[in-house]
């Protein structure tokens, strides 16, 4: 029973922690291993209900102490409800010049958060599908841990 109710008040807390206007976030795992490989592809179906709002796009990255670079580098092919295919590439500032670490640290693993597209509309309303691939110079990116995809509603 002491189990069942802890399960419940972090449940309830992590639901109380969204942040308002949030319509979506999912995280997918990269590998075990703690690497990226170009040909490992991480697929998100994005809801859009409303299509006369502005949204915020960001990617989340989670990557472990000993990530080499200052960023890393995305390409995002965005696919509307109806087929019409947008890429982009980003790059996600997870390094300071210094060396610092960019992100939320957690022991030996940091959560960072980029905003990549601030007010953002959409044409139509429907499920966008985001296809997001590591688009750095080496093969494969290590200590890269995890990709995400967020979307909030601008307040």
């Amino acid at each position: 029973m002491k189990k069942l109710i802890t399960g419940f008040v972090i449940a309830v807390s992590l639901i109380a922690c969204e942040p308002e206007g949030r319509v979506y976030v999912e995280h997918q795992e990269l590998s075990p291993e703690l690497e990226w490989l170009k040909k490992d592809v991480r697929t998100f179906k994005v809801p859009v209900e409303d299509h006369t709002v502005a949204y915020n796009l960001s990617l989340s990255f989670r990557y472990a102490t000993g990530y080499q670079y200052e960023v890393a580098q995305v390409k995002v092919t965005e696919t509307s409800p109806s087929g019409v295919e947008t890429v982009n590439e980003y790059d996600l500032k997870v390094r300071e010049a210094n060396g610092d670490y960019l992100g939320e640290a957690g022991l030996d693993i940091w959560d960072s958060e980029h905003l990549v597209e601030s007010n953002k509309k959409y044409s139509e309303k429907g499920t966008y599908t985001y296809v997001i691939e590591q688009n750095t110079p080496v093969d494969p990116l290590n200590f890269a841990m995890e990709i995400g995809v967020v979307l909030d509603k601008v307040k």
